[in-house]
């Protein structure tokens, strides 16, 4: 059969509106005019495709009263035809001779096929159709597209409104298979945002996922735009839609066939198209539109999810319970949402409550929780308040679950809120192919394996700050590492540190790329190596352990293959080379004993007292009582009972008293009063309080396991004193409920006193110090039994499991 007329000049059109413009009249002459850009070239090409098949439909006698009707779906139903997408087309008839159906088809679909133009059709009766969508899910999404075209609309509405109000009723029953195939779509093709390569339509982020978006609309459980605040990057879902539509639709015109997969050798082509610059700059704005695409599916599914209707047994179950986290924040129904007597407006620092407690107990933030912060919340003011850093601090060292609630943040605009720097280095593509990820996410892996490593340093809060901005300087002009410590010495201030601390964390940002150059390029035996580095450093041995560190998560953040054992011995070998040159660190002493606290301890008896701390939320406890064995367990539990978190604690001691000094912050709401305090600690102490069970029992009320799993593994560094039988213990671990109880109960049943102690909470991460009286016993043996003592309390990571053989 040839090429008909009417296709020809179907053919014809198209090729004229993707080489020029806006097509001719007949009779009107023709004149070169500018290139239509993607969005006129769609909407140009639907308007051709709908002019031909209405002209076709009439021609064959398509009519309104004909028992027929053209329905269009996939891209032409949804009005966004691509240069060479499918047409996807359904010829819809009611109680018509077959043979007639049969000749009509005929009609229909030969020209389209001798014009070369890819189809795909069917002919069905609407049960038939509405029969197909039941059975087949991917049919059943395709035909909620549907879109009446020519003939008898009748017939269109009877599909339209039978599929939709099908899979609202059935929704229930395929959401399960829904998630499957979007999860197996998404294994198969990968993320948009991090692929050099990536699948446009199929991949995570891609234009799939917005018509699933757009079927869960449908079905009624979620809106197929959900907002996401006020200052998000890029401009929203809708800005991100029609990004992707360009870029495939400039795939198509440059590949001049139907292409899915952005090749590296057009992106250039399409970036200078679609006027953005070059190929990184178009791999920016896919990043950023693919991220928010991405992050409002999991939105989208998630409120999908909970809105399901319920069944049988499942209507009679109460409403999901409020379990408080923080100060304002709780969570209701499998997310972190805010309290009802929440105040955003007079709270700048619940932001980072709700990240900090959505990390910590692996929950998202319910989306309404974050446009309402976003639109409410204030700035915090600088410097930040200690209970500000101190969440950031928590929601760093969460490990990999630091990722998705910072991409929640960052998505919804709050992240660039409180980090304005970030918006230079967000969605940044890597310029090299050993980077794996943007350089945001880049910045956020090295945080997750920074928290692995905590424990090696000895301030694993500057580790963690100096993880999150050792790239910071990237995207602006000048070399990156001197760029960022200037920019790190500012966020440093910001923050609150202090003085020295920021100067440590400019010098990690500055540095951070000294020791894996050092170790990799330059003769490690020769003195003067080892003098360039350690003179770079000004002799700061601690600065060395923080870089030590930092260099391995920065390049286990980088890409599979870039740490391995070659690179770890030679930066390890040359730290041990740098460290017998440096000075060692001294060892912690005891903090100084007010005087009027000292008078207090002489005259005896039990006193507790509590007055605010410098932080909104903090509070100063100071327990004197008779010393003796479990006094110091029984006032730490006494105040986990009552949800208070130490964050600091001094103990010493006055004649027969002790006197500890607990900085505290309480969980929600205000501390109790000292007086409870007092006689909580008296009944514990006279063996009336069971506090071991009541905490087990608290612990397991707040969903955490009895054995919380860490992030990094436990370290205890032995020192011995001066006096005979002391030694130093210093502890570096992560922080769980009741933590300083626990140890000093290990402690007193090893029969070790604590001659005086300073502990100090970082965020998640403790660094303790506990000078311990052994007494003459004081051997390898006895220290030993301490420390697997500790270690039965202390979170440590969870057991790897073990890899699977290799089927033979």
């Amino acid at each position: 059969m040839g090429q008909s007329k009417g296709a020809a000049e179907l053919v014809a059109a198209r090729k004229q509106l993707l080489d020029n413009g806006p097509i001719a009249e007949p009779g009107e002459r023709r004149s070169r005019t500018p290139r239509l850009d993607s969005e006129a070239v769609r909407a140009a090409l639907v308007d051709l495709y709908e002019l031909w098949l209405t002209t076709k439909g009439a021609e064959l006698g398509i009519t309104a009263d004909s028992g027929l009707a053209v329905v269009a779906v996939g891209g032409l139903g949804r009005r966004e035809m691509l240069p060479y997408s499918d047409l996807d087309l359904v010829l819809l008839h009611d109680d018509v001779d077959p043979a007639r159906v049969a000749e009509v088809a005929d009609q229909l679909w030969y020209p389209l096929w001798d014009a070369h133009i890819k189809l795909d059709h069917s002919v069905r009766t609407v049960p038939q159709a509405l029969r197909v969508a039941a059975d087949d899910l991917i049919a059943a999404m395709g035909m909620l597209e549907a879109r009446h075209i020519v003939g008898d609309a009748d017939l269109s509405t009877l599909l339209v409104g039978g599929v939709r109000r099908e899979w609202r009723t059935g929704i229930r029953g395929r959401f399960d298979e829904i998630i499957t195939q979007a999860e197996a779509r998404w294994q198969r093709s990968g993320e948009i945002a991090h692929r050099a390569e990536p699948d446009l339509k199929n991949g995570r982020g891609g234009l799939r996922d917005i018509q699933l978006l757009d079927a869960l609309a449908i079905a009624q459980l979620t809106d197929a735009m959900p907002g996401l605040g006020p200052d998000v990057p890029g401009g929203g879902l809708k800005t991100a839609h029609r990004r992707l539509l360009d870029v495939r639709t400039e795939l198509h015109r440059v590949a001049g066939r139907a292409r899915d997969q952005l090749r590296a050798q057009d992106a250039d082509e399409i970036g200078g198209a679609l006027r953005l610059g070059d190929r990184f700059d178009l791999a920016r704005i896919l990043s950023d539109s693919a991220r928010t695409v991405s992050y409002s599916v999991d939105v989208g599914l998630r409120t999908a999810a909970n809105a399901l209707p319920r069944r049988g047994l499942a209507r009679l179950r109460r409403a999901p319970v409020r379990r408080p986290l923080d100060e304002g924040v709780v969570e209701h129904g499998g997310e972190v949402v805010l309290a009802r007597d929440a105040r955003p407006q007079r709270d700048p620092g619940l932001i980072l409550r709700v990240a900090a407690a959505s990390a910590q107990h692996g929950l998202p933030m319910s989306a309404t929780t974050l446009n309402r912060l976003s639109e409410d919340a204030p700035e915090l003011r600088e410097p930040w308040p200690k209970d500000a850093l101190n969440d950031l601090l928590v929601l760093l060292g969460s490990g990999r679950r630091v990722i998705d609630a910072v991409e929640a943040l960052d998505r919804t605009g709050l992240w660039g809120r409180l980090l304005p720097e970030w918006g230079a280095v967000r969605d940044l593509p890597p310029r090299d192919a050993m980077h794996t990820w943007t350089v945001d996410r880049h910045l956020i892996e090295t945080v997750a394996y920074a928290s692995t490593l905590s424990t090696r340093v000895a301030r694993p809060d500057l580790l963690a700050l100096g993880a999150l901005l050792h790239d910071i300087g990237k995207g602006r002009a000048g070399d990156h590492s001197v760029v960022g410590a200037e920019l790190a010495t500012h966020i440093g201030r910001r923050l609150g540190l202090w003085p020295q601390d920021v100067q440590t964390l400019s010098a990690m940002v500055r540095h951070h790329l000294l020791l894996p150059d050092t170790a990799t390029r330059r003769d490690l035996a020769d003195p003067e190596t080892v003098r360039f580095v350690a003179d770079t450093l000004d002799g700061d041995i601690q600065l060395l352990e923080l870089l030590h560190a930092l260099a391995e998560a920065d390049s286990l953040a980088t890409g599979p293959g870039v740490w391995g054992d070659w690179k770890a011995s030679l930066i390890g070998d040359l730290v041990r080379r740098c460290r017998l040159v440096l000075a060692g660190e001294p060892l912690p002493t005891p903090e100084p004993i007010a005087p009027d606290l000292i008078q207090r301890a002489e005259a005896g008896g039990v006193h507790v007292d509590l007055r605010p701390a410098e932080g909104k939320f903090t509070y100063t406890v100071t327990v004197i009582a008779p010393d003796g064995p479990g006094l110091l367990s029984d006032a730490a539990g006494v105040l986990a009972l009552h949800s208070l978190r130490v964050l600091a604690a001094s103990v010493g001691a006055a004649g027969d008293s002790a006197i500890n000094t607990f900085v505290v912050a309480p969980k929600f709401g205000d501390p109790p009063d000292p007086g409870l305090l007092r006689q909580e600690l008296i009944r514990a102490s006279a063996g009336d309080l069971d506090l071991p069970a009541r905490l087990a029992k608290r612990e397991r009320d707040s969903g955490i396991a009895a054995s919380p799993h860490a992030q990094a593994e436990p370290r205890l560094i032995w020192s011995q004193t001066s006096a005979p039988g002391q030694w130093l213990l210093e502890l570096r671990a992560e922080d769980r409920l009741a933590l300083l109880s626990r140890l000093a109960a290990a402690f007193s049943a090893c029969g070790a006193n604590v001659r005086w102690a300073k502990v100090v909470t970082m965020g998640s991460a403790v660094v303790d110090a506990f000078c311990l009286d052994l007494g003459a016993d004081d051997g390898a043996a006895r220290r030993a039994a301490i420390e697997k003592a500790v270690l039965e309390v202390v979170p440590r990571p969870a057991p790897k499991r073990p890899e699977t053989a290799a089927a033979t």
